[in-house]
């Protein structure tokens, strides 16, 4: 299948990026390249685009498409998690960048290669690695966990309130039976959520399904690890834009952004500042952005999209 990623409010990003011909951009979720190709074409001969993915598919459909852009500016891709960006930095005795951008969104490509077992519409090998090169994936956390780390997975990265009875269901059916595919745990999850509940809202794998692929993929754990060294990463007047899917990400990028454009913690009351903490960034989003009525109409996966931005001080 061929790895086709809709880039998610492309204009914002480019707009928000403040791109320098001369500067030095680090897409971290490469995808298709979409927004990176945008980047290049910003790019003068002294510029240079770094782009990072953890999907092979990904790396080389983004390549393809870089290659046909018309832009005297430096290219450098790696297969590698967007937390690494220092190690990829270093390796190119680069010491600091102009942007960072990280586009957290599942693409389109991989929910729909069913084998990938990212969708609960596809029945397929339980799996949900973003990098395939991993060992561990959906079908080892389901059958070796534990009940009560389950039940904590889909709770927390997946907020549903039936997370208890479908974890019981998970242990329970495996004990008879290895779940091994997703028709399966669909099936499970029907029959632990009730009736009336399933009647109402989303699809009731829904949440189960991106709480797996958050813990299989350690995503929350990834932006956070990012999110609390990306000032030293950052030029002065450098900006750093994340777009987001689900309020727990939003929430991660939202409090990280708050605490570095804080400064000072000291009591209101004290007469002069003793902490000598400054501020580090200037947030440039006080709301989040979200996707134009046109864009929704385009590309409805977009629906639940929110941009936020910040510039290094």
């Amino acid at each position: 299948m061929e790895f086709e990623h809709k880039p998610i409010m492309l204009e914002e990003c480019i707009e928000f990026l403040d791109i320098r011909p001369d500067g030095i951009y680090v897409d971290g979720t490469l995808g298709g390249g979409g927004h990176s190709a945008e980047i290049l074409r910003r790019l003068g001969p002294k510029g240079l685009l770094i782009g990072l993915d953890q999907d092979k598919n990904a790396i080389k459909a983004a390549e393809s498409r870089l290659l046909d852009i018309n832009s005297k500016a430096e290219v450098v891709i790696e297969h590698t998690n967007f937390e690494n960006i220092r190690e990829v930095l270093k390796a190119q005795k680069i010491d600091s960048v102009d942007g960072i951008l990280l586009d957290l969104g599942v693409s389109s490509h991989q929910l729909d290669e069913g084998e990938r077992g990212f969708s609960y519409q596809h029945d397929a090998p339980l799996d949900m690695r973003m990098n395939q090169s991993d060992s561990f994936n959906a079908q080892i956390l389901l059958n070796s966990w534990s009940k009560d780390e389950i039940a904590r997975v889909i709770r927390d990265y997946g907020e549903e309130k039936w997370a208890a009875r479908i974890a019981d269901f998970i242990v329970r059916n495996r004990e008879a039976q290895k779940i091994t595919t997703t028709g399966q745990l669909v099936d499970i999850i029907k029959a632990a959520v009730p009736a009336a509940a399933r009647r109402e809202g989303p699809h009731p794998a829904k949440r189960t399904f991106q709480a797996l692929r958050i813990a299989v993929n350690r995503e929350l754990e990834v932006l956070e690890n990012l999110l609390g060294t990306v000032n030293g990463i950052l030029k002065p007047k450098g900006r750093v834009v994340i777009i987001t899917f689900h309020s727990l990400e939003d929430r991660i990028v939202k409090k990280a952004f708050q605490e570095q454009a804080q400064g000072c913690i000291c009591p209101r009351d004290f007469p002069k500042c003793v902490c000598g903490i400054k501020p580090e960034l200037r947030i440039i989003t006080r709301k989040p952005v979200t996707p134009s009525d046109s864009e929704l109409n385009e590309n409805p996966r977009a629906r639940s999209a929110k941009l936020r931005a910040a510039e290094k001080l």
